[in-house]
């Protein structure tokens, strides 16, 4: 099977099949038994291909339902892994590094449209799920490099597509670690993190389960399977191997400088994005889609101790670099929103930018809730449009200072302040029949006092 111009496709995907019917199995933990379904050699572009991170479960309908009920253990399903060799025939080793490059990217043909959404506040929720506590979605249509929705109206814009996921596996070694270090923040998390009082996704750590758990090759049910399953780390959060960084200026042309740990590297990579915002606030937050990358891999052999610097107790307590490409949307004009480090209740915080950060998302959303949306409207699009967020201060105590810049031009309506007020008239009528689920829990939310209805 071939691709554009020639390069193999060494990972294909039927979106009439199921994640468990692809002819290569998918796999969605971190784990440095899982084997490799595919192997490549250096130098040479390949073709992967993969399916949203639901597999297909979250659907174009006009429904909210599909994200209420949503099985968060399958999170991600991921392409791979792909075993790496130089051009003798020799492996990827421990202590090197990966080069990625990304050479074409976008979405399956056929498959031309994404989802948005804001998970259930009992099912995942998201960063600001004390205020939005409902299950919602917005479907988005592609046009070559644009978006728009019609849950979201008078909105379009090009689109900056990448993998949410690319990674390389861990070592038995690195996999303890990981274990170990996130199953204690879950554990007493809560009572030893302040941080928990002000943001409320839960759980604090996804912690390695059977339930939900694709291992590729390996047969289920079996004693390898078992072991594997209780043992594999999930994909959601990401890692030193890289794996979900959600950095969405990954896009043509760039490359990830990945560590290795295991032989062959075992390279994976799912999650495809057709735009997001810095954050992706709303969790389920960017335009997720079914797409493709075409990659070319390098090893530099010995690069982890050459260009890393372990930032912990051991060397494997390294981070990826990333280079990023040349192609990027233009935006000349931004409107943009700054957050300190004082939550809604007026309680200062000691230069925490987390909590400086939802500020700035938060009064973007009542911004711009001003000119006709919802604020779960807002709320969905700041988390899937190409806008900037920055930490704009970390040294002035007691205050950390963050910025959410918005490009203006993806409204078809001036948003900046006038001297006149907000205007009115038929552009400011906006559908608010969004795809929405009640909230059922009884958790309690946040409320600003002071913010418009």
């Amino acid at each position: 099977m071939e691709a554009s111009r020639g390069c193999k496709v060494v990972v294909p995907i039927d979106l009439k099949k199921k994640p468990r019917e692809q002819k290569l199995p998918l796999h969605n933990r971190w784990h440095p038994d899982i084997p490799p379904v595919a192997e490549v050699r250096t130098g040479e572009v390949f073709r992967v291909e993969m399916v949203d991170f639901s597999g297909g479960g979250i659907t174009k309908e006009y429904t909210a339902e599909d994200i209420k009920y949503a099985d968060p253990s399958i999170v991600h399903y991921l392409s791979g892994p792909v075993r790496v060799l130089d051009v003798d025939g020799n492996p990827a080793k421990p202590g090197d590094l990966l080069a990625v490059e990304i050479c074409n990217l976008g979405p399956l043909p056929g498959d031309e449209w994404g989802f948005t959404a804001i998970f259930d506040r009992e099912n995942g929720g998201g960063f600001l799920t004390d205020h939005f506590p409902c299950a919602t979605k917005a479907i988005w249509y592609f046009e070559g490099i644009y978006a728009y929705s019609p849950h979201i109206p008078g909105v379009r814009f090009p689109g900056l597509t990448h993998p949410g996921i690319v990674g390389t596996a861990p070592s038995m070694e690195l996999l303890n670690i990981w274990n170990e270090r996130e199953r204690e923040v879950e554990e007493t998390g809560l009572q030893s993190l302040k941080l928990c009082e002000v943001l409320h996704s839960r759980p604090l750590a996804n912690l390695p389960s059977t339930k939900g758990c694709f291992l590729g090759k390996i047969e289920e049910g079996t004693p390898e399977w078992e072991r594997i399953a209780r043992e594999a780390a999930r994909t959601i959060p990401g890692r030193e191997n890289g794996g979900n960084c959600d950095i969405k200026n990954l896009g043509r042309g760039s490359k990830v400088y990945l560590p290795v740990f295991v032989d062959g590297a075992n390279l994976s990579t799912g999650d495809m994005h057709f735009s997001q915002g810095d954050g992706e606030v709303a969790f389920c937050g960017a335009i997720e889609m079914s797409g493709f990358l075409e990659l070319k891999c390098e090893i530099i052999r010995d690069g982890m101790k050459e260009y890393l610097t372990p930032m912990g107790p051991t060397p494997l307590h390294v981070n990826p670099i990333f280079e990023i490409g040349p192609v990027e949307p233009r935006f000349s004009e931004w409107l943009v929103f700054e957050g300190i480090s004082v939550d809604e209740s007026g309680r200062q915080h000691f230069l925490d930018a987390s909590v400086a950060y939802k500020r700035a998302v938060l009064n973007a959303i009542d911004y711009l809730s001003r000119f006709g949306y919802t604020k779960e409207q807002v709320y969905l699009l700041l988390s899937c449009c190409p806008c900037e967020g920055r930490i704009s201060g970390i040294v002035d105590s007691p205050n950390a200072l963050a910025t959410l810049a918005i490009p203006t031009s993806i409204f078809d309506l001036d948003i900046r302040p006038k001297i006149n007020k907000v205007p009115k008239g038929p552009r400011l009528v906006r559908n608010p029949n969004i795809p929405q689920c009640s909230y059922d829990g009884k958790l309690p939310t946040t409320k600003n006092p002071s913010a418009t209805t």
